[in-house]
């Protein structure tokens, strides 16, 4: 089945998978020959589908030039150009970009240019950054005590500063009604009760995910929440960190997925599908403010042999060029709003799917054993790898987590590249149907005919 019979690699599991040979699109080959429709664009990364022909070729004019610039021997155009172009599509104020080569090194490069904006703005007790629970920052030390889930934490935690943690605004579970504003102000006010508690002036920055990426699978803020956190932290001078490594470069239809609600952040951070796969990229983006305060101190003590790589930014600007020539940012919004709907129509058929949520092409569905207390399907099934494999099986790939803190719970992301048709939604359905039908009758669950 095209897998190796020995490697000499090791990742997360023991599990293998067949050997890739090519990419196309949506679709991906092993070297036996069968195709898989990437229906979660690798990790939410492959935005703009794979081998693009516009991408690899600025790469490739690019790699005849030059391959590697240190940063403190040259600064090269690729990189210049891109964060010009990030910059323009930032927030006002937002100008100052740093590059780096994923998302945790952009969330670590967020908290400690935080971290010596205090320092150089004379507010040396601030250090605490509070999060929420489920969250997902990164897998750095630093990047990990920022993070909510307790199956990647827990063996950590002797290594690692405890950083303060709010709930996330799980409405779908907590049986609140996500479109009312006192539901926004209920969670967003968790907030400020944690600043309170902790002491105003010693937090540094709240840390968020404008959509929830993996740890709450494409979870929707309620109304109003967004902006509160907003008036909270300039009420208490605590620096708004966005992190969008996951939502960053359209895939909610927006560039930004923060534009939803026209709420700027002090601090952004993305990758993913900044270059959309096609080579190592990530940024962060701060406000002039707090960049020109550390500079003005000596300079941001941090970096990364990588950072503005030339091969990296030409890639990264051209994957831009191709959103906006190709109107992908428009594409996901509807075409997202068509799998939505193909999603939620699901829940007549498969009783033990409890919520469909998401925008644009970042969705997911929850399963549960009782969708009227949203009580989750017992562990010991984990239904979160189970239902992987037998899509895996019938040639779709989705993303699946666990729901509740990384301990039990069961969600799956569908978030295929923002180039996919509705011909392609149709696909993705058709072997979805197929795995839930035979997911139900290995799980013995219902199906309403």
């Amino acid at each position: 089945m095209g897998t190796l019979k020995k490697s000499h690699l090791f990742y997360q599991s023991q599990n293998h998978r067949p050997v890739l040979d090519q990419a196309r699109g949506i679709y991906m080959w092993d070297v036996d020959g069968e195709r898989y429709l990437d229906g979660s664009s690798g990790a939410m990364v492959c935005n703009i589908g794979h081998s693009n022909e516009y991408v690899l070729e600025a790469m490739r004019r690019q790699m005849d030039k030059s391959t590697f610039g240190y940063r403190l021997h040259f600064e090269t155009e690729p990189a210049e150009l891109l964060a010009s172009k990030v910059a323009a599509l930032s927030p006002e104020g937002l100008d100052k970009v740093f590059f780096v080569s994923g998302g945790s090194e952009a969330v670590e490069s967020a908290i400690k240019l935080a971290r010596q904006y205090a320092l150089a703005s004379g507010q040396p007790k601030r250090w605490k950054v509070i999060s929420r629970f489920p969250s997902y920052h990164g897998c750095t030390l630093g990047a990990l005590a920022l993070t909510g889930y307790t199956s990647l934490t827990k063996p950590f935690d002797p290594m690692m500063q405890a950083m303060p943690k709010i709930p996330a605004p799980t409405a779908y579970l907590d049986g609140l009604n996500p479109d009312d504003p006192e539901t926004g102000r209920h969670y967003a006010d968790m907030l400020e009760t944690c600043i309170l508690e902790e002491g105003p002036d010693s937090i540094l920055a709240f840390i968020v995910e404008p959509v929830g990426g993996a740890s709450t699978g494409a979870l929707v803020p309620p109304v109003g929440y967004m902006e509160r956190i907003r008036e909270i932290c300039s009420q208490y001078n605590i620096l708004l960190i966005h992190d969008e490594v996951m939502t960053g470069g359209g895939r909610t239809g927006q560039f930004f997925a923060g534009e939803h609600w026209g709420v700027a952040p002090d601090i952004l951070v993305l990758s993913k599908g900044f270059s959309a796969g096609y080579v190592p990229l990530g940024a962060m983006i701060a406000h002039n403010d707090i960049v020109d305060a550390v500079m003005a101190e000596g300079g941001f003590l941090h970096g990364f042999t990588y950072a503005g790589n030339p091969l990296a930014c030409s890639a990264g600007l051209a994957v831009i060029e191709q959103i906006e020539t190709q109107g992908l940012l428009k594409n996901a919004e509807d075409i997202g709003g068509v799998l939505k709907h193909r999603l939620v129509g699901l829940m007549d058929r498969y009783p033990f799917i409890g919520d469909v949520r998401g925008m644009g092409l970042l969705l997911a569905f929850e399963l549960v054993s009782d969708r009227n207390t949203m009580r989750p399907l017992p562990k010991e099934l984990a239904a979160f790898d189970l239902l992987v494999d037998i899509a895996y099986s019938n040639g779709l790939i989705i993303y699946s987590r666990r729901t509740r803190g990384g301990l039990e719970g069961d969600h799956f992301l569908v978030c295929p590249p923002m180039i996919t048709t509705e011909a392609q939604v149709e696909e993705i359905m058709i072997m979805l149907i197929k795995s839930l039908d035979m997911f139900a009758i290995e799980a013995k669950l219902p199906i309403e005919k």
